[in-house]
Formats: C-alpha cells, structure tokens, sequence
C-alpha cells in the first residue's frame, strides 16, 4: 500500500527511488503516474549527449525539451517529486549516466528505475551501468513502457526463422487478437485484409487540405537557450511560432481533428504529392505518438470508430490502421531483432557521400527540393516524400545508407532509431538485403509525376531519360533508375518482383544501355550541382 501524500503521519524515507522519464516517454497514464508516492523522484534530462549524436532538425531539440518541460510542469501539479534537470542546469553533466551517478548521491537513493528505452543505444549505456552498481547498495529495475502493443520480441517470435520479415504476417496476426476491423465472422471487413490498390490516386487540388489545427507557441526563450549551449542543429526552429504538440491534451486535439477531417480522404490520397503542401491529408500525429503522449491502441480505435460510424470509408481506415498496428509494430519488432549492427548494414555496397543540398534544399530537382524544404521547414514530409522522392534519389545515386540514416534520423521530428532505422536502412535503402522489404523500392520520374505536380515547374524535361528534349536536360532519375539495375543485375535479377524490369533491360539495344550508363555518370560526377 502506498503512503497518502497528505498524511504527515507517514513521513518518506530518508532513501528514495529516483525514476528516470526519457524525452520519448512523455505518458501521463503511465502506471508510474497513477498516485504519486513522497519516496519517489521522477527524474528527467536535458542533455547534449542526446542533441550531439546525430545533427537534429532544430525543431526536433525545441518539440521534445519543450514537451519534457510541459510534462514535467504536468507532473509537479499532480504533486508528483520531479527533477528536471534543464540544458543550463550548472550541475548538468551533459551525459546520461554521469548525471545519474550525481543524483543517486545527491538524493542517496537506493532504487533506480526507468522505463525500457526504444532505442538499442540508450537500453545498453543504462544496462551497462546497473551492471557496474553494487546490487547491495542500489536496486535498478527496467520497466515497460506500456506503450506498445507487442513487446520488444513479438515480431521475431511471429517471424520464427523466416528469410523475409513481412508485415504482413503479423498484421493479420494482430488484427485477428485484437479483433480490429473484423467482422462478426472473424473475416476481415470487406473480405480482404488490404486495401492498398485503392489509395493510390494524385491530388490536384479536390478535395481542399483540411485546415492545420496544430496549436501555436512561442518557445524563443528555449530556442535562445539551446543556442547559447552551442547545439548545432539543421533546418529551421520556428521557434516563435512552434506548431507541434506539447503534451497528450494537444495531441488528442489533433486526433480528433484529423479523424473528422483528414481520414475521409486520407486512404485515396495518402501516396500523393504536392510542392505547395506538406501535409494533405496525412494524420501529423507521428511526433506524439513515438513520444508516447498518444497510444497507438486509441488511435487505431479513432480510426476504427470513425469506419463503423460511417464517417470514413473503409479503405481509408484500414489504410491508416495499418500503418499503426502494421508497419510501426513491424518495424520495431525488426529493429530489435537485428540490433546492433543493423544500422551499418550495406548489402548493394553504396558510398558515395551526400551531396550538400540536403542541407540546403538547393536542388534544380523540383521534387527533391520541394521534399526537402518540407522537411527542412517543417522537421516533417509524408511518407512518400521521405522513400520514393529522397529515399529514391539516394538509393539510385549510390549514397552511403550508414549517412542517409543519420541524416533521417536528425531531420525528422518522429525520428527515433527503433522506427527510422529500418524504414531507412531496410524499406528505403535495401541496405538489409531484402530483410524487410521485398525489393528496393526505386523509380524512374514516371511515378513522380504521375503521384505530384513537381515535374510541371521543374528544370530537368521528366520524359527524356538522356539528353535534352524541349529545351530541357533529362532528368536524372531516369538515367540513375537504368544505371541501377545494370549495376546489381547479378544481385537483383532473379528477383521475381523486378521480373519485368530486366526483361525490359534485356530488350534494350546496347547503344541504349551505354547511352544510359554514361548519362548516369556524368549526372554522379556532379551531383553537388544537380
């Protein structure tokens, strides 16, 4: 039984438990949460260790310490012990366990206890410390975060000692156990498990953008203190008008508006594109989800809801569900199976370095610099925009996956290793060798333009593979997309969903392939300057 906080009869103990709250672990119905105890501090850290490993988008430092600080204020108010530990904090070590090892003297604590962290490098600099503790002296305990639907292993269990790990399997898995769009026969509604073929149609302007219900706030007087800390950051902070959520009330909020709104039309045109806008009809619900201010089990039943409601068509909602209870599952499950080691896979043997425009923006490619001006004023791009835009580009140009992932992992707001690794190194790169996807997933400008309007205004002429035509160069995806499959023929051929690529390929006359490879490699000497 706990001691009541308002007893003076039950004084706390000279020896308390420090619980350590990570930026990513922002949930008020935690169980931790449910009654705060006097022997109990909540700790939580503001550290360089976390804004220097990759570069991040400034937006990404600004979002999590602002939402540390909301749920720190959050919890203080239900008279929860916390001890926010701020980037200027002078007693700040600057490094997760250094603080640690300060604050358990500091309070003389006898328990340490954090929840499970998401990603492979924290779970294992928190591991090894208890380890170096003396268990007669201090207690560490690693606790779930009670966020996820399976634990850390349920994927690999489900997967057994399959080759491929396809998110299919355990889709329907989850969808038959939780009962998810599952009609009163235990059949999938609709009489299928996937609606994919009917979300793939080009928006051009109808239906119109639902507006952006996103909050307002003015972080300057942060953003003034992570740049005098000297964080070096990318993109840009927005600070006096920061639009994403600070805590679980907003992100609810957003919910909301995105289920009534946005998911009518989300299934139709979540594969579209478009230069003028970065959201569409996309759910923009990523950064609070991964920073567990939602969970994904009442997302999935908003969503589930709004279908039985008559509010959304079916293939929209399974469109959306299945990016939840499907591919975000999936790939966590994936991430931690293969950890560590996978995120410096390398199986098509790509090195060349990123060209600097990715920092910039400042690409003649009109769709590429649309994608990454998103994601550079924004800290955000749809999923399309991230693997068959950018993604593409740098898989047909033979970028180093190892620098593409850092680059993801910095620039994206929901960017946490657990779910960007394997969306990067898997899914976008084929970095894993088919693991996780079952072939690299590349195209020519044909898609491109078929999916958004940047090709209208661009500079490179989209139909010309070499050349010019009409005045303008081709453009590069084309000859890049050929040059590609010339190069990893060997490894690739015999996959049976390129089948048609390389009988393509073996049709072509070979003036046409050498034409090709040597448009190719002129656009790969000046990438710098495409």
């Amino acid at each position: 039984m706990h001691p009541n906080p308002n007893s003076h009869s039950n004084p706390a103990p000279t020896s308390p438990t420090l619980r350590l709250v990570l930026g990513d672990q922002l949930n008020p119905l935690h169980p931790w949460f449910a009654t705060p105890q006097p022997h109990v501090v909540v700790v939580m850290m503001e550290l360089r260790q976390e804004t220097d490993y990759v570069r991040h988008h400034a937006q990404k430092v600004l979002g999590i310490f602002a939402a540390m600080r909301d749920f720190a204020r959050h919890l203080k108010v239900q008279g929860h012990r916390v001890r926010c530990v701020t980037l200027d904090d002078p007693s700040n070590r600057q490094h997760l366990t250094a603080n640690l090892d300060a604050l358990v003297a500091h309070y003389g604590a006898s328990a340490v206890a954090w929840q499970q962290p998401d990603e492979w490098r924290l779970d294992e600099q928190l591991n090894a410390w208890a380890q170096a503790q003396n268990p007669a002296t201090l207690t560490c305990t690693a606790e779930d975060s009670a966020h996820f639907m399976l634990p850390r292993d349920g994927v690999a269990q489900l997967m057994g000692q399959r080759k491929q790990w396809l998110m299919e399997h355990h889709y329907r898995h989850l969808r038959r156990t939780t009962g998810v769009l599952m009609d009163a026969h235990g059949q999938p509604e609709g009489g299928q498990w996937n609606f994919d073929h009917d979300n793939r149609q080009a928006w051009r302007g109808d239906p119109p953008e639902p507006t952006d219900t996103r909050p307002h706030h003015d972080h300057s007087a942060l953003w003034a203190t992570i740049q005098a800390a000297g964080v070096v950051t990318m993109g840009e902070p927005q600070a006096a008008d920061f639009r994403w959520p600070l805590n679980r009330a907003e992100s609810l909020e957003l919910l909301a508006a995105f289920v009534a709104h946005a998911l009518p039309h989300f299934g139709a045109f979540q594969d579209a594109m478009a230069t003028q806008r970065f959201r569409l009809f996309h759910s923009l619900l990523s950064f609070s989800l991964n920073t567990k201010m939602l969970n994904p089990a009442e997302v999935v039943q908003a969503a589930e809801a709004a279908y039985r409601a008559g509010q959304a068509p079916l293939a929209a909602a399974e469109g959306f569900i299945r990016q939840i209870l499907g591919w975000r599952e999936h790939v966590r499950g994936v991430y931690w199976a293969h950890m560590p080691g996978y995120t410096e896979r390398n199986a098509l043997n790509h090195t060349r370095p990123l060209p600097h425009w990715f920092w910039s923006g400042d690409t003649r490619m009109a769709c590429v610099a649309s994608a990454l001006r998103h994601s550079l004023d924004h800290a955000y791009a749809h999923h399309i925009e991230r693997l068959m835009v950018i993604g593409n580009f740098a898989l047909l140009a033979g970028l180093h996956p190892h620098e593409v992932h850092r680059w993801y992992l910095g620039v994206y707001i929901d960017a946490f290793e657990w779910v960007e690794a394997p969306n990067t190194v898997g899914m976008s790169q084929w970095a894993d060798g088919g693991l996780l996807a079952t072939k690299p997933y590349v195209s020519s400008a044909a898609y491109i333009a078929k999916m958004g309007d940047a090709c209208k205004g661009c500079a490179y002429n989209p139909k010309a593979r070499v050349g010019t035509a009409n005045g303008k160069p081709a453009c590069p995806f084309n000859a890049l997309y050929w040059a590609f499959f010339l190069r990893h023929q060997e490894r690739l051929g015999k996959n049976p969903r390129l089948g048609m690529v390389f009988k393509q390929l073996e049709r072509m006359p070979p003036e046409d392939k050498a034409a090709l490879q040597a448009q190719a490699d002129t656009t790969l000497a000046r990438l710098d300057s495409l």
